[in-house]
């Protein structure tokens, strides 16, 4: 941001703490807004907020009382502080969001989890536009709707449109290489462009009827399919009365999924917050072309006594880092600036964005609906939460580790006979498995001998650790864990133990877990380094638990080596040869057939093919005749 200016001001004259310390800031600073960090005596970043006025909003820290017990804690702890100055405080906003998704600071309210979400895509580079499913950058030509709250939302909702609308959701290459309709045509949710059993024409027509519907005019689309078969039905037309009494049922059953339809809302995202025992849920309800295109829930970090008001609008703050804001942003509380975060969700946008609370009416309905579910949730959350605490505690009790871990961290290995080889590492906490934080490995060691399942899972600690070492040697994200469960016995135990000695990492407690005498599930041993083996009661839940976090280090190492093992098998020798990008690559198939038959080929013909120069069909020519 070119208006920002930084003051590294991160080391005080002396050895001052906690109010001293923030006193002598004052004098270097003005009332100029920015941003301003709290850092610790070890430079880990406490705090990051905003400010209208820098030299006032510290003021406020240098005060010995006033302050809640959160505040007063953060400010004992205070060491040095950092501060950013901008242009203006919508400025200083963003950059103070931006910093949170960053550094993750202790005392800030911090979204966990903060993924894209998927749209549909009309795409518009061929003559009959394909509808999928996107993630991601909006950088293909076409037109996008969304978003929806997940995956599973998107694919219901293309379900119901391949019906209604007939359009093909194959890709490109597959569109070409068809001679005959394909199972989608068959069961009729598609129309067999790629056979030529549509016209550009009428297969536009569908396009721009599913694109009224997608953007909320479905009601004009049900008429006008309704009037067709009620005169292909007078017509005598009665195959074609039934296919359109399909669409129109396929329209109805894509509303009814959807459940709320407001008639008064036609673009909100609805923003819920419900708080209790110093946990937090926030359900956001995505309201586009007047549709309910799905739901998801948040658990957002607090620190202590955070207020809604404080949680809301800092979860703004971040949830719109990367997304775009829609037209309207209904919200169940005020909050803190709620004129500052409407101007700058408006810069973000190009247009602008009102933020309402509603009191009454069909907002304040969907405002209802949306507390009641993120109530519910955060019901259902805190029980899961409270039995994985009870579970985590018993593993302590179990293990004689000092306190229940916060982080567990399970690693396995797959693959067929060496080949395909990959580690899998999956982390599970007091809020159940982290999905976010595992981790796959793609095995590089050209040494191992094949099915050397020791020097892979060397391979893996090596990487995972000399990473986190260099990432945070002091410790101070969260990212280290307390218990480390691996496949094996007391062997395994050992010599990962050896391991872990060699990059001076010894403090982790560590326990293998080895299938019994008969290798059955519920037999398992434990080993502990310098420990006897011991094993639980068969209906102890503490071992279903350890069972469990098996179970998903195992589904997972298979997926990630499933997955690669089947992109190896559709790679393709063109992938190998420099300077074949995607488009000549699908030129010289679609030219060709396979590769195999480009391999074949002469000079002459690769330089028939568009986008092939001279020099490289020579390339090409050469690849295939050394390798033959």
């Amino acid at each position: 941001m070119s208006d920002v200016t930084e003051s590294d001001l991160s080391q005080p004259a002396s050895e001052l703490r906690g109010h001293d310390c923030v006193q002598s800031y004052l004098k270097t600073l003005d009332n100029s807004p920015g941003v301003y960090r709290m850092l610790d005596e070890r430079q880990r970043v406490l705090y990051v907020g905003k400010a209208r006025s820098l030299k006032k909003r510290v003021s406020n820290y240098a005060k010995p009382s006033g302050h809640s017990p959160r505040i007063a804690t953060m400010i004992s702890r205070t060491a040095s502080m950092m501060f950013l100055t901008t242009k203006t405080e919508t400025e200083a906003l963003l950059l103070e969001q931006n910093l949170i998704k960053q550094l993750k600071p202790k005392y800030n309210v911090l979204l966990r989890d903060d993924k894209s979400f998927p749209n549909i895509l009309v795409a518009k580079n061929h003559d009959f536009p394909q509808i999928k499913k996107h993630r991601g950058a909006k950088k293909e030509k076409g037109d996008y709707y969304g978003p929806f709250a997940s995956a599973g939302a998107v694919n219901r909702t293309l379900n119901q449109l391949q019906r209604a609308f007939l359009l093909r959701d194959c890709t490109d290459s597959n569109f070409e290489s068809r001679t005959r309709p394909c199972l989608q045509y068959q069961i009729k949710r598609c129309s067999a462009p790629c056979v030529g059993h549509i016209s550009p024409e009428d297969y536009g027509a569908l396009v721009k009827d599913a694109e009224r519907f997608l953007s909320g005019r479905s009601t004009n689309v049900q008429e006008v399919l309704a009037k067709e078969m009620q005169d292909a039905s007078e017509n005598m037309e009665f195959e074609r009365a039934a296919a359109l009494r399909d669409r129109i049922r396929a329209l109805t059953q894509v509303q009814t999924a959807q459940g709320i339809n407001p008639k008064g809302v036609a673009e909100a995202d609805i923003i819920a917050l419900h708080l209790e025992h110093g946990q937090a849920c926030v359900q956001v309800f995505f309201i586009r072309a007047n549709q309910n295109w799905g739901n998801k829930d948040y658990y957002p970090k607090l620190p202590n006594d955070a207020s809604p008001a404080e949680v809301m609008e800092a979860f703004m703050g971040q949830f719109y880092g990367d997304k775009e804001p829609p037209r309207q942003i209904l919200l169940s509380h005020d909050i803190q600036n709620d004129d500052l975060m409407a101007d700058a969700l408006s810069d973000k946008a190009g247009r602008k964005v009102e933020l309402l609370v509603p009191q009454r009416g069909e907002k304040m309905e969907l405002i209802a609906g949306a507390t009641r579910n993120a109530r519910e949730s955060l019901a259902r959350k805190m029980s899961e939460t409270a039995t994985q605490g009870k579970l985590l505690k018993g593993l302590a009790d179990a293990f004689e580790l000092p306190e229940p871990p916060t982080r567990i961290e399970v690693y396995d290995n797959s693959h067929i006979q060496g080949t395909n080889a990959v580690g899998g590492m999956i982390v599970a906490g007091p809020d159940g498995f982290m999905r976010n934080q595992y981790r796959k490995f793609n095995i590089r060691g050209e040494e191992l001998v094949p099915g050397d399942d020791f020097g892979m899972m060397k391979e893996v600690l090596q990487r995972r650790f000399k990473r986190l070492l260099k990432e945070d040697p002091d410790r101070s994200k969260e990212m280290w864990p307390d218990l480390l469960l691996i496949d094996g016995g007391a062997g395994q135990v050992s010599a990962v133990r050896e391991i872990m000695r060699e990059m001076g990492v010894e403090d982790i407690a560590m326990v293998g877990v080895a299938k019994g005498v008969d290798r059955d599930a519920g037999k398992e041993e434990f080993h502990r380094t310098g420990k006897r083996p011991f094993a639980l009661r068969h209906n102890d839940p503490v071992l279903y638990f350890v069972q469990r976090l098996r179970d998903e280090a195992h589904r997972f190492a298979i997926g990630t080596h499933r997955a690669k093992r089947a992109k190896s098998q559709i790679k393709s020798p063109l992938d190998d040869i420099g300077g074949i990008g995607p488009k000549r690559k699908k030129a010289l198939l679609q030219h060709f057939g396979s590769a195999k038959a480009v391999g074949r080929a002469n000079l002459s013909d690769l330089t028939a093919v568009d986008g092939v120069s001279e020099a490289m069909a020579q390339s090409i020519y050469d690849y295939f005749h050394e390798k033959g």
